[in-house]
């Protein structure tokens, strides 16, 4: 994928080992138990889908999805905290169910944590449905969390 632009200024493209550390300023930001770079650099080699969202070719976001027999796994998108409630999340999700649909994808999935409710707003709204719960999921301060499992047919 070339960087594909908006007429928001906005470009879309794909992540290279450069990008990570700008990545990983926003993923430090965003979530309190941060994906590290060795796992981005790991999705990147093993030939995940990993972009970058940049508005006037400045970074605010990244998503990291993989698709195999099918199906879509949608395992990270994030906005800039400092960024959020700007449609960015919602504008970079519409840019991967393009995508995939483009790849004959016939569902994806994530997880999100329920106390995460922009997030399931954002997929609520976008279509997703919930189909279970992945119990203990994502670790919290005091323990672990749930994780809510969406699906969306495309």
């Amino acid at each position: 994928m070339n960087a594909v632009i908006n007429q928001a200024g906005l470009a879309f493209r794909i992540m290279c080992p450069q990008d990570v550390e700008q990545v990983m300023a926003i993923e430090e930001r965003a979530y309190p138990f941060p994906w590290t770079s060795k796992i981005f650099i790991d999705c990147i080699q093993a030939g995940y889908h990993c972009w970058v969202l940049e508005r006037n070719q400045v970074m605010v976001g990244y998503v990291v999805f993989i698709n195999a027999v099918g199906e879509c796994h949608l395992l990270n998108i994030c906005i800039d905290p400092e960024l959020q409630g700007q449609g960015l999340g919602r504008k970079l999700l519409q840019q991967v169910l393009e995508a995939v649909r483009m790849d004959r994808v016939k569902c994806v999935f994530l997880e999100v944590r329920p106390s995460n409710t922009r997030a399931v707003q954002l997929y609520t709204s976008e279509g997703f449905n919930e189909v279970g719960v992945r119990q203990k999921y994502y670790p919290t301060k005091n323990g672990r969390e749930d994780a809510i499992i969406f699906a969306k047919e495309v």
